[in-house]
């Protein structure tokens, strides 16, 4: 048998690797996103749940490069980042042509992203929120 966490996190390193020269790079990170919004806009039906997980990818990494949000190591950034990259290569696990298949895979490395880094999710998610209510405070 196979373990799948190894198989994602094997993969992930790989992506991982080439994440780190986004870091410090707003213009290139702002492409990725752009590339990735587009992708999972086309396949929101098909990605269900995931589809979600990548909308705060999509909100952390913009807040992140814009220097809005600094509660979050490097490392988090380059695996959320990783994950992007995963999503929109089209040299998956299983390519993305290969219909009713071909979006498993990118549906499980974003779960398992998610899963490994729920707890700086968890306080961007809070951040968020918060940011939210202070703008639209009425008592200001």
């Amino acid at each position: 048998m196979f373990d799948k966490d190894k198989i994602f996190e094997k993969k992930q390193q790989k992506y991982n690797d080439e994440a780190s020269g986004y870091i410090g790079n707003q213009q290139k990170t702002q492409g990725l996103l752009h590339k990735a919004i587009i992708m999972a806009n086309e396949r929101k039906g098909k990605l269900g749940d995931a589809w979600d997980k990548l909308q705060l990818f999509f909100e952390l990494v913009k807040s992140y490069s814009k220097g809005e949000y600094k509660n979050v190591s490097t490392r988090t950034i380059i695996t959320v980042v990783g994950a992007l990259l995963y999503f929109v290569s089209p040299l998956d696990l299983v390519p993305d042509f290969i219909i009713g298949l071909g979006l498993l895979d990118d549906a499980a490395v974003i779960g398992y992203t998610v899963k490994k880094i729920s707890k700086e999710l968890d306080d961007f998610s809070a951040w968020k929120r918060s940011a939210i209510f202070t703008k639209e405070n009425p008592l200001d």
